[in-house]
């Protein structure tokens, strides 16, 4: 599966700094907590699988997701929180900027910058014209509006992909769906179904071949080793470059919407 790349090493927290065994009601779901760089949201996770306490930043909005085995408390989760501020403050004044969908915000499609336009007495929600996305219907309703013609466009892009690379590898997907997915670019699951995240829509057209050239090749082969990037460097010729392109420019994608 393509996975965004981490900048950093995610902190973690040994078995010694653990906490007495608390249920996940004494949680808090979020908050604000006081950082170096200034107030920073912090979400808290259970995991029954998490062997120590660990940390990592959610790029898409800059919450700090704190996740905590069975046997670990808040206090072991602040504790790892105090170690690592600056660690945590640099990462948060790292991420590109953020781009919500509104009017006059430029988005990429396809690699290229697409500004949105509000057009209030328009009709037919929204739709791409004239190298810009058009949005008709109250302001309220524009960033689902512009959210949901990327989303329908990366379904469209994708799929005739993923059936283009398919059948160059006499290969066939069962299906393929958009998600709004964070943590990877896209995945094959083990019955033959193809998943990308609808934000590979902004991304150059060599990203997206890429990423539909990777993800067919796990309907043949469920690994990363060698006949698999094998494959993939038959199925596509943009392997090196997307690479080098999602570790340098993917995170930004997640700052957008």
């Amino acid at each position: 599966m393509a996975r965004p790349e981490p900048a950093t090493p995610v902190p973690e927290l040994t078995n010694r700094d653990r906490a007495r065994p608390i249920s996940i009601m004494d949680l808090p779901p979020s908050e604000l907590l006081p950082l170096p760089g200034g107030p920073a949201r912090v979400e808290w996770r259970r995991s029954p699988r998490a062997r120590r306490v660990s940390l990592r930043i959610r790029p898409h909005d800059g919450a700090i997701i704190v996740t905590l085995p069975p046997r670990a408390g808040r206090p072991a989760g602040l504790a790892l929180l105090r170690t690592h501020a600056a660690w945590v403050s640099d990462r948060l004044a790292a991420l590109p900027s953020a781009v919500p969908f509104e009017d006059g915000a430029s988005v990429p499609v396809g690699g290229v910058g697409h500004l949105i336009r509000h057009v209030p007495g328009g009709r037919g929600g929204a739709w791409f014209e004239a190298g810009a996305i058009h949005v008709a219907g109250a302001p309220e309703f524009l960033r689902r509006r512009v959210h949901d013609l990327l989303r329908a466009e990366a379904r469209r892009r994708l799929s005739a992909l993923a059936a283009e690379k398919a059948a160059l590898g006499g290969l066939q997907a069962r299906r393929v769906t958009v998600k709004d997915t964070v943590s990877r670019w896209g995945s094959c699951s083990a019955d033959g179904s193809l998943a990308f995240s609808w934000r590979l829509v902004m991304a150059p057209p060599f990203v997206q071949d890429y990423v539909a050239a990777h993800e067919v090749a796990h309907l043949r082969h469920m690994n990363h080793g060698p006949r698999f990037w094998a494959l993939v460097r038959t199925l596509t010729p943009h392997m090196d470059a997307a690479v080098s392109w999602l570790h340098e420019e993917g995170q930004s994608l997640m700052r957008i919407g």
